[in-house]
């Protein structure tokens, strides 16, 4: 078996990476394609915790800024990664892998309410864990949602993946030249302005000490490399 860098990870997907090649909704070939991913790293022993966005179906700050009021929308949003959550189960379980969807906001016909040291004991089983809701709260992003689900159930890492290969000076999408960071800080991270993380996720990273990958998911193998100890991404630290 191969030597395991991290023994529990959170994985930190945006809605967007549910898209594929569809402008809205969710791509079963993309989903597929992630659940792979998950399933490989599964099967190193790696306890996983997953935490998904919603923007493919619906972005609460998108709509609040076109006059809907600010914690309706971001209900809304939150509502959005359950619908991803339970299309992610699906396609794990149909892998054989065995999965818990936890939601922040109650819906119990769908999802197991979220309760911390119960999440702790399906990941100590090998069950993949999938937080749906965010924090369900209004007011905050689905990554401060990955950073607190991070530290509660004591994860060595955040992973974010993205649909590039890490963090940039710029815009690689728009900008050829813009040139990719091997590391950071988190300082370095607020103080540049880095669109990484919200600065709500990347403070409460940094005050407990918790590292973040970011890296592209798109590129298939790329988490079990970095589960397997391989430099993949930008990673986030303290400065040594």
């Amino acid at each position: 078996m191969v030597e395991k860098a991290f023994k529990r990870i959170l994985l930190k997907i945006s809605g967007e990476s549910f898209l594929g090649e569809k402008k809205f909704g969710i791509d079963s070939v993309a989903v597929d394609s992630i659940s792979n991913q998950i399933k490989e790293v599964r099967d190193l022993g790696c306890q996983i915790g997953i935490v998904v966005g919603g923007g493919n179906i619906f972005r609460g700050l998108s709509a609040s800024q076109f006059g809907m009021e600010r914690a309706s929308a971001d209900y809304m949003g939150m509502l959005a990664t359950v619908i991803n959550a339970l299309a992610l189960q699906d396609a794990l379980e149909k892998m054989g892998v065995f999965t818990r969807v936890m939601s922040a906001i109650h819906m119990e016909a769908v999802a197991e309410p979220y309760i911390r040291r119960r999440a702790i004991r399906h990941m100590e089983k090998g069950r993949v864990i999938i937080f749906a809701a965010g924090t369900g709260n209004p007011y905050f992003t689905t990554d401060t949602a990955a950073a607190l689900r991070a530290v509660e159930v004591g994860a060595d890492v955040i992973l974010k993946g993205t649909k590039v290969n890490g963090i940039y000076d710029g815009d690689p999408m728009l900008n050829t030249k813009a040139t990719m960071f091997d590391s950071l800080s988190y300082l370095d991270v607020l103080s540049k302005s880095l669109k990484v993380m919200d600065a709500t996720a990347i403070s409460l990273c940094m005050d407990n000490n918790l590292p973040i990958i970011v890296f592209n998911l798109n590129r298939v193998g790329n988490l079990k490399r970095i589960v397997s100890g391989e430099k993949v991404g930008t990673l986030v630290k303290h400065s040594q």
